[in-house]
């Protein structure tokens, strides 16, 4: 994929999260990122979500999560007024199919991508699944994203699959507060190290992830960095590329 500035800016977001932990914590951050997409529409020459934009998401044939609309409005607007935007799956999201692609023609990838600004290279993706250890996720990502369970959980009511899920994403949150999930963990960064084994055999200038929840600015060898975009939940950071560097941004301050 090949963007053009055009005097503009590419803005990345991930880990919105929108519904949870509860109604009207979410609903108001709904709103807060409702204001900053305004704020920067302007600018953008296209905005990247980079998964996770939802705590809890699945498409059946004919029906898809209620809520979020002032969120799916203000995309909608973004679309009508020919800005590019680029969703992403993440492991709380990852049921994504095409509602998003046929109804505002809005790419949703499932995998991280190469893209190329101007004359730089970039691999942007959520990040979940890669890189060293986690095995027990990469083995429910199997199941979750296999065809066969995925079709199984279509048949549960709406209702009844929500509540699970929702119960089940609550769960995951809980496990990792308690494992200090969320604190730098130095070299043993496993998305960093990705990065790293991934800079040895080709070249980007940046490495931009979401799903870690810690905005991180690091060096990928001498000529690479690797950036994580962090979370709306506490942080409420953001990407921008202006083509010239890539900058890490706290929204409201």
């Amino acid at each position: 994929m090949n963007l053009r500035l055009q005097e503009k800016k590419i803005f990345f977001a991930s880990d919105f999260h929108l519904g949870a932990p509860d109604e009207k914590s979410s609903r108001d951050r709904e709103k807060k990122i409702v204001s900053w997409l305004n704020e920067i529409q302007d600018d953008a020459a296209a905005i990247f979500l980079v998964g996770d934009i939802f705590d809890f998401w699945f498409e059946y044939d004919q029906v898809i999560p209620k809520g979020f609309i002032r969120f799916l409005g203000k995309i909608a607007d973004l679309r009508e007024k020919n800005i590019p935007i680029f969703f992403f799956t993440g492991n709380h999201d990852l049921w994504m199919k095409d509602y998003f692609t046929k109804e505002l023609g809005i790419p949703v990838f499932q995998h991280p991508i190469e893209v190329t600004v101007e004359k730089y290279k970039f691999l942007v993706g959520h990040g979940d699944g890669l890189g060293p250890g986690d095995n027990s996720y990469k083995v429910l990502k199997k199941i979750f994203t296999n065809p066969v369970c995925q079709w199984a959980f279509k048949w549960l009511h709406p209702d009844i699959g929500m509540r699970i899920a929702n119960k089940w994403s609550s769960n995951s949150r809980i496990t990792n507060i308690a494992k200090n999930e969320n604190d730098f963990k130095g070299d043993d960064e496993w998305l960093w190290a990705y990065c790293k084994q991934v800079e040895q055999s080709k070249h980007f200038d940046y490495y931009v992830f979401g799903h870690r929840h810690l905005p991180l600015n690091l060096p990928v060898g001498n000529k690479a960095r690797y950036y994580n975009l962090g979370e709306w939940v506490t942080h409420f950071t953001y990407g921008v590329f202006d083509g010239k560097e890539f900058e890490i941004k706290k929204y409201g301050v």
